[in-house]
């Protein structure tokens, strides 16, 4: 072989091998707080001892999701009070860490800890523990939210940037939403906080607004192209699907619900029409984007009487899709009309608390025991596999899609999963 053909030969051998750019997670439901991934070849099948690429041990409990920057995943944990399976303690000893681990195999790479604001919440129902709020990152700097101990930035080496305070409410179900970014700004629903939306200032957690009056809204907010090349910020509270300025945090428009009580879900959206379910009981809404003030005559396209009380639907290609939390029950939903296409029990399901995650034309729905239903995305029902960890754990954090594969995070551990 001559020389320039040798050379040329592993030259093309060096760039077949090197991996294509992976896309990121960087925030609660990936890009967009949507719950959809582009990625292809996931995996169908998996049990604790099969297709499980590795596994971690985590330092700590918590039901946030990881989220993917660049070569790192991180994610949030708690130990040294009521751990579940163990209730009590010494509110002193509560530990909370924002944890840094390796893209590659998942082992640590680096955990921080940051200070505990006490006296904290007793006792918080369903083990739902004190790291709930997922991270959110700009590839630069990570933010993560502790309810009344705040919100801390970090570097993506692990050097804390800033904190900053934006209540000091308590509330028996433990705080949830997760904090979204927009322009130079980090944005909080604290509205267990402090009946709250709060933008800070992302290079100093300075406070640049507070929009009052968002009372038992657990959900965290999406960013959505709205009216003249504008974004909306919208969210779901008892009674009302509301739109806010991110710029600002002036109210844009509200629709009526039909829900009076608390709200979990995120919204959903597609072609300037929000989706939300939720409230007790549970029930379903659309929204035309665009309007201002009070849109619910004008822009309420359809209301609906199922719904889920915790996890948060999918949309794709005019269908709605959605688990009901305790019934074991999986809806799809015209899109357009808000009929029910079908509704399909499940045996043994457990209860949803995580929300689904679509992929590869497969939905993933993933129960507190570890069952992972995989569900064809299409309005004709078809379950794909029931899969079962097959450990006593809790997973409640929603799965990630990333780099072709699935990630399931429960009080333990973090598993990546692939065929």
């Amino acid at each position: 072989m001559s020389l320039s053909r040798y050379l040329l030969t592993a030259f093309v051998a060096v760039v077949v091998s090197i991996p294509a750019q992976a896309a990121d997670w960087p925030q609660f439901r990936g890009p967009g707080g949507l719950g959809v991934s582009t990625e292809k070849g996931l995996p169908t099948t998996w049990s604790d001892s099969e297709n499980i690429v590795w596994k971690t041990d985590l330092p700590g409990a918590g039901t946030s999701s990881p989220i993917f920057v660049g070569d790192k995943i991180f994610l949030t944990c708690y130990s040294g009070y009521n751990e579940p399976g163990q209730r009590g303690g010494d509110q002193a000893d509560l530990k909370r860490q924002v944890v840094c681990l390796s893209r590659k195999d998942g082992k640590q790479v680096w955990a921080k800890e940051v200070p505990s604001k006490l006296p904290e919440q007793e006792r918080i129902r369903d083990d739902h523990g004190y790291a709930s709020n997922t991270p959110v990152s700009d590839g630069k700097t990570v933010f993560a939210f502790f309810g009344k101990s705040g919100v801390f930035a970090f570097e993506l080496t692990g050097k804390q940037l800033w904190h900053a305070d934006v209540g000091d409410g308590l509330d028996g179900w433990g705080s949830a939403a997760s904090p979204v970014l927009f322009e130079n700004l980090v944005i909080v629903n604290a509205s267990v906080e402090s009946d709250s939306i709060v933008a800070l200032d992302k290079a100093t957690g300075n406070e640049v607004w507070r929009t009052r009056g968002i009372k038992q809204a657990w959900n965290t907010p999406i960013l959505l192209p709205g009216a003249g090349g504008k974004t909306d910020l919208i969210l779901s509270i008892p009674g009302k699907v509301q739109a806010l300025d991110p710029k600002t945090g002036e109210s844009l428009w509200t629709c009526d619900s039909g829900n009076r009580t608390y709200m979990v879900p995120s919204v959903v959206a597609e072609g300037g029409v929000i989706y939300s379910i939720g409230g007790r009981p549970s029930s379903a809404v659309a929204v035309k984007t665009g309007g201002r003030g009070d849109v619910t005559d004008t822009h309420r396209q359809w209301t609906g009487q199922k719904g889920s009380i915790v996890s948060s639907p999918i949309y794709h290609n005019g269908h709605l899709y959605w688990a009901h939390e305790s019934q074991g029950i999986l809806y799809c939903a015209d899109a357009q009309t808000g009929e029910i296409v079908y509704e399909e029990r499940l045996n043994r399901a457990g209860q949803f608390y995580a929300s689904p995650v679509l992929a590869d034309g497969k939905i993933y729905y993933v129960t507190r025991e570890g069952k992972t239903f995989v569900v064809a995305a299409q309005p004709d029902y078809k379950l794909l596999a029931t899969n079962d960890m097959g450990v006593r754990d809790t997973f409640n954090a929603s799965p990630v899609v990333a780099d072709g594969r699935l990630f399931l995070r429960s009080n333990k551990h973090l598993y990546c999963i692939d065929e």
